[in-house]
């Protein structure tokens, strides 16, 4: 998770991983895939219900989404279990002040108007809650998405729908594909670089939802002190004293269709050599700008991560990314390392200097590091 911010780097570090997303953000999202939630089970898996919004966006939607069922679990370690369960007076959870902090689930199969307002919203819910207690009840277990408990509920279901702890998203997003779960999951663009996801973009597994590589405010437990987060937050409306923080580079990550997957790229630059250098250690061209793929090229190419946004999987091939070690020393058949003595040389001209990422050599020698790039390659559509 990178974000400009030392606390939130600290977080980071010690793997906190409290960010909790806004109502508005989901709603953004979750416009587009409407009709493949229907007569679905949705699992928020970790979600305390009373703090999630992917909860009362469920809930709240439940009937204009054609939902089957509504299933969310807590984590009984996180900071804000039961913070805010005093508004209510559910049964099964009045011994919440005799024991340590419980993990529970929440299932919903029904929400109508129980108030007689004519509108689903909240207070519906919490009056279904206190009417039908086996909807909640607590766990045996701590409520982590990788127990057994949870795991089965996993089984049950039909899509996934959560912002899984960015610590860790590798377990996360394995254990979805372990049960061939259908999901809609927010994670970090840096996900990219993790060998254990980077395969599955590949192998058109998983791919990029509707919003990528955004800025986006979430609730968290940490001080937000940088100056330029701050101004961000308020400039969206929020208060950084309330715990608001921005976080850039978010991604929503799903194996659901998505339109935007299946339309060919807008390219019209040509291919010449001037513009378009061959790396020194791969035999690709390089492409600064996903804008400046040239139409007229069917060479590999090295493109920005922010290709992913724009892949089609109709269009053209993934064949790897440069930074992944061993691909690019054991599979790679387009990179030639340089010698031993060169490579000890380029080491000492720039510190930031590695085998397997990709570079061009300037008028001097000297090797200029370029960005991390996925290569491609364009298909032959007949």
């Amino acid at each position: 998770m990178a974000v400009g911010n030392k606390n939130l780097g600290d977080a980071k570090v010690n793997k906190n991983d409290e960010f909790y997303t806004l109502l508005e953000d989901i709603e953004k999202e979750m416009m587009h895939y409407k009709k493949q939630f229907e007569n679905k089970v949705v699992f928020c898996n970790c979600d305390d219900p009373y703090e999630s919004n992917f909860f009362k966006y469920f809930a709240l939607n439940f009937n204009s989404l054609k939902l089957k069922k509504l299933i969310c679990t807590c984590y009984a370690g996180s900071p804000i279990i039961y913070e805010q369960l005093s508004l209510l007076d559910i049964e099964p959870l009045k011994i919440k002040n005799e024991t340590p902090n419980k993990a529970y689930k929440i299932e919903i199969t029904e929400v109508i108007d129980e108030n007689g307002d004519g509108a689903i919203d909240l207070s519906d819910i919490e009056i279904l809650l206190k009417n039908k207690k086996n909807t909640l009840m607590l766990l045996d277990g701590d409520g982590d998405f990788r127990s057994s408990e949870c795991i089965e509920l996993l089984k049950k279901s039909d899509i996934v729908v959560t912002n899984p702890p960015f610590s860790l998203f590798r377990e996360y997003i394995t254990q979805l594909m372990k049960y061939n779960k259908k999901f809609l999951i927010l994670s970090n663009m840096n996900a990219l670089h993790y060998k254990e996801f980077f395969p599955l973009i590949q192998a058109n597994k998983v791919w990029i939802g509707y919003g990528f590589n955004l800025s986006m405010v979430y609730k968290t437990p940490y001080p937000n002190l940088l100056e330029a987060n701050r101004k961000f937050v308020i400039g969206k409306g929020y208060n950084p004293d309330d715990g608001y923080v921005k976080v850039p580079g978010i991604c929503w990550f799903t194996n659901l269709d998505v339109d935007v997957r299946h339309e060919k790229l807008l390219a019209y630059k040509k291919y010449n050599e001037i513009d378009y250098p061959k790396f020194d250690n791969f035999d690709a061209i390089n492409v600064n700008k996903v804008s400046d793929i040239p139409v007229d090229y069917f060479g590999i190419m090295g493109v920005p991560d922010t290709f992913i946004n724009k892949y089609n999987p109709d269009e053209f091939e993934i064949l790897g990314r440069s930074g992944d070690t061993d691909w690019v020393l054991n599979e790679c058949k387009f990179f030639t390392p340089p010698s031993k003595e060169l490579q000890n040389k380029y080491k000492k001209q720039n510190k930031t200097w590695r085998v397997q990422n990709v570079y061009i050599l300037d008028e001097n020698g000297i090797p200029n590091i370029v960005y991390s790039r996925i290569f491609i390659i364009r298909k032959e559509i007949n």
